[in-house]
């Protein structure tokens, strides 16, 4: 596995910076639970070094219009398609997801950067009405500054590209501090990056030195960065514990921020439910990437008139999936991410027993793969009630199932008693339950689905955060505001200056 990981590094263009001792970043598999490199992490005078730079790009890359600019994404774009299938297995190596899932990783990186090639011709202002005669008001848009992205291991490149090809396109640098657990995968596609930038700076165009810089780390390192004041923008996606680390420190000097952090995830199956999309649509949200999404199914609020129907099919389903490497053809479940998480999984399984639940799986299996690989088969939980237990953040394959006998609000009021769910959806062929859900009353998330679980990867439209899973969006539909500062003028091309409010004010 080592040698495979050393020739994709080396295909994509990477030069490790290989380091010794106690405080070396080991980057390891979670297939085999191997160490497959130890990495020299960013020192402060790095750190200082890619901030100053960082902020001198920027200076230079906001006087580059924007279509120019869009023009570097573009062939980003055309450089990560070219190198698809090689960063998406070495997601597979380093992240542990199904090959599958590493390759539509890097295609949701290509798609974004088609998405921000066309917002660059479209940042557009606005003209606004004023109440003084023979003036004009409006609103424009500028760069923001350097712009600091703190990534997770369960989507290793995708979040960083969803926020770069953004950025860039507004005219900020960016700054890219990965997850610890996934370091390789960002070293790849910074290089994939470079690549991009010297066939930008060949056709003629100009790229200051420093626009992207990938620093390694732990937490300090992030610390750091978020909390220096040439950071403009601090862009987090993680665990709410991470989250609210950085929002409270981006709050002390009035930073901005957009956190998309990890989500509790609900799915209403109300009466009418078509059980055959249900099935498919629960297994693929609540077990892919091993349950450590963002957007993973957590929780599955079942109406009683279908509950005796749907579990047991569900159960079934469960005893089938295929659990294994993720490089191999077929495989549906990879292992967990490390050691730790695996902890958490049996802590969470076992505190819901303690609260009345009836578990079926969440065993450890092969373990023939590596005394350090962690593969566990998904868990189906049926509780008695929606309990502490399972209103916790937990990333692992575990599928809480609640039975609910009244109408479509006592479901929703289930859904929104979490205070971090991103994602959340409702099966139902009732016209009327699926307006309630949608509605100012109905699920309080950021994203609400019907009859599509818990996805919330569409480029145009992903994410929202709401509650306690932050606030912001990387890639909606005005999400570039996120990137950029306003300023509203007002222009007099009168010969008077009449004041507002009627106001008088005679010298």
């Amino acid at each position: 596995m080592k040698q495979t990981t050393l020739d994709l590094c080396q295909q994509l263009g990477v030069t490790l910076p290989t380091a010794e001792g106690a405080d070396s970043l080991v980057a390891r598999t979670p297939i085999t639970g191997d160490t497959i490199a130890k990495l020299r992490c960013a020192s402060m005078a790095a750190i200082e070094n890619a901030l100053t730079q960082s902020h001198d790009a920027f200076l230079a890359w906001r006087h580059v219009p924007a279509p120019a600019r869009g023009e570097l994404v573009r062939l980003f774009g055309e450089e990560l398609r070219a190198s698809k299938q090689a960063l998406g297995q070495l997601v597979t190596i380093e992240a542990g997801k199904i090959l599958q899932e590493g390759l539509g990783e890097v295609q949701e990186m290509i798609d974004i950067c088609d998405f921000a090639v066309g917002l660059s011709r479209q940042l557009y202002g606005l003209t606004i009405a004023s109440e003084r005669p023979e003036h004009r008001m409006m609103e424009t848009w500028h760069p923001l500054g350097p712009t600091l992205v703190i990534s997770a291991f369960n989507f290793p490149v995708a979040v960083w590209a969803w926020n770069a090809a953004l950025a860039l396109v507004c005219g900020n640098s960016v700054i890219w501090k990965p997850s610890e657990k996934t370091p390789l995968t960002a070293l790849a596609t910074q290089a994939v990056f470079e690549r991009a930038v010297k066939r930008y700076r060949d056709a003629g165009h100009t790229a200051p030195d420093g626009l992207s810089a990938v620093l390694l780390g732990r937490a300090d390192v992030g610390a750091t960065l978020v909390a220096d004041s040439r950071v403009a923008l601090v862009s987090a996606t993680g665990s709410t514990r991470m989250g609210r680390a950085v929002g409270e420190a981006c709050a002390k000097r009035f930073a901005r921020s957009i956190l998309e952090l990890g989500g509790n995830n609900a799915a209403i199956i109300a009466p009418t439910a078509t059980l055959e999309m249900v099935e498919r649509a629960v297994t693929f949200a609540a077990v892919g990437t091993a349950g450590q999404r963002c957007t993973t199914l957590r929780r599955l609020l079942v109406h009683a008139s279908v509950y005796d129907a749907l579990v047991p099919r569900l159960q079934a389903i469960y005893g089938k999936l295929r659990i294994g490497t993720p490089l191999d053809e077929g495989t549906l479940v990879g292992p967990l991410i490390d050691a730790a998480a695996f902890n958490a999984m049996q802590s969470a399984l076992a505190d819901a027993r303690a609260a009345g639940g009836h578990v079926t799986g969440g065993e450890r299996v092969m373990q023939s793969l590596g005394a350090d690989a962690y593969y566990v088969q998904p868990a189906i939980v049926e509780m008695p009630a929606q309990s502490d237990a399972m209103c916790r953040e937990t990333f692992a394959p575990i599928l809480y199932v609640v039975r609910y006998d009244g109408d479509v609000d006592q479901a929703i009021a289930l859904n929104n008693a979490v205070s971090h769910g991103l994602s959340s959806c409702i099966f139902t062929n009732d016209l009327r339950e699926m307006e309630r859900f949608l509605s100012a009353a109905g699920s309080d998330c950021g994203i609400a689905n019907v009859n599509i679980g818990t996805s919330g990867a569409e480029i145009g439209g992903a994410f929202g955060g709401e509650k306690e899973t932050g606030g912001g969006r990387e890639s909606g539909s005005d999400s570039w505001k996120a990137y950029m500062r306003r300023a509203t003028n007002t222009i007099n091309y009168g010969s008077k200056l009449p004041l507002a409010q009627g106001i008088r004010f005679d010298l």
